[in-house]
């Protein structure tokens, strides 16, 4: 396998994340996408085998995927420096809006238009995760029935469960393994086994009490809970929005119901990843430092829980047990982005005003590939119209 640092240099490699992180909207499953559409199928930066794999290492360990993907090619094209320069530039665009739409919020005692802006944008961003999830299902898996039959089942299963499940990711990829590379000693052959009992031992480390008491200094407190949450939480940024309502609303009461909503909404309308919505709930908190402080722990263990099996993975791609694992994960990832379209579709899509927004936004996306950005944008002024009709019962 090619590397793609033969084809990149740092500083473009990026200000491609920057740029990204500054215009990618959709949640992790278009940003994936994204990446694959711009660094795979078109400047050809990163081969097919390095995204698998980056996306894979995304899936099975703990944090936020779009993060964790970029993290992941930016190491494999520069190491260290490549993942944290990658990592910084993908989250400090959104950040800065997330901090400038917290200062908006406190100083005007709320956004009512935010949720105008979701209703339209909610809509949109459905099919831009469509989108992306049938053009990066075409290319991992190809013509392989195998792997469709594991896209299909996680699929399923995601819109059963309500949620991304770690632990299929994993079972998938070592059934592949099974089927496709089997080796003789399977325990002694594939030391990433060991890895596997981590995501199912997280219903008991949650449990965990944190270190720091409710009555603490509040700016250690928001930076171990947000370290829990990214240590915590797998799958796509909004699987951890349960997480954080549990923590944020019901434990500590540092926001109210209608407050976490906006949050989310802020979350929805900024690029880049979802779970920069911390930031927010950080400002309200704690102004800017508790922004920071969110941040950082979100983040902190998403790139530390990268960078560390990275090596490994790196080491050893070419081995048929790791490619087999690898090919498993990444169709069982492509299952469960579909399947999200379909479980965000449930919520986005509200009402016939909703309905033909996504379905316009679908066929613009596929006939005419409009810019993603300017399609949100326009979603948002039409929320912006239709809202008080919507709420005015018409």
């Amino acid at each position: 396998m090619s590397s793609g640092a033969e084809r990149v240099d740092i500083w473009s490699l990026t200000a491609y994340f920057l740029k990204l992180g500054a215009i990618g909207f959709g949640g992790p499953a278009a940003l994936a996408g994204f990446m694959h559409r711009d660094l795979v199928e078109r400047r050809g930066w990163v081969s097919e085998d390095e995204y698998a794999l980056g996306l894979a290492l995304a899936q099975i360990m703990p944090g936020p995927l779009a993060a964790q993907l970029a993290i992941a090619l930016g190491y494999f094209l520069h190491g260290v420096p490549g993942a944290t320069l990658v990592g910084l530039a993908f989250v400090l665009p959104s950040f800065a809006m997330v901090v400038l739409i917290s200062m908006a919020y406190v100083a005007y005692g709320g956004l009512w238009w935010m949720q105008a802006v979701f209703y339209g944008i909610g809509a949109t961003v459905i099919a831009v995760i469509a989108i992306a999830a049938y053009k990066l299902a075409r290319s991992t898996n190809k013509r392989d029935p195998l792997l469709w039959g594991v896209f299909a089942v996680l699929a399923l299963v995601t819109v059963w469960a309500q949620a991304e499940l770690a632990e299929f990711f994993i079972l998938a990829g070592l059934l592949v393994l099974a089927v496709k590379a089997p080796p003789a000693w399977l325990r002694a052959r594939v030391p990433f086994l060991a890895v596997a009992p981590w995501p199912l031992a997280l219903p008991l480390l949650q449990a965990v009490p944190l270190a720091v008491a409710p009555t603490a200094e509040v700016l250690l407190q928001i930076l171990f809970f947000f370290v829990k949450a990214g240590a915590f939480v797998f799958g796509s940024g909004l699987a951890i929005v349960p997480f954080l309502h549990q923590g944020v609303v019901q434990q500590y009461g540092w926001l109210d119901e209608h407050q976490f909503l906006d949050a989310v909404a802020v979350a929805m309308i900024t690029p880049g990843p979802v779970v920069i919505t911390v930031a927010f709930i950080g400002y309200l908190v704690a102004g800017l430092a508790g922004a920071t402080m969110a941040a950082v722990g979100i983040f902190l263990p998403v790139y530390v829980f990268t960078i560390l099996p990275a090596p490994w993975f790196k080491r050893h791609r070419d081995n048929p047990q790791l490619r087999a694992f690898v090919a498993g994960a990444t169709a069982a990832a492509t299952g469960a982005i579909a399947g999200a379209v379909v479980v965000l579709g449930l919520r986005a899509i509200v009402d016939l005003p909703t309905a033909l927004i996504a379905l316009t936004s679908l066929a613009l996306l596929w006939r005419f590939k409009l810019p993603e950005p300017l399609l949100v944008i326009a979603a948002g002024v039409a929320g912006l119209a239709l809202w008080p009709l919507v709420r005015g019962g018409l």
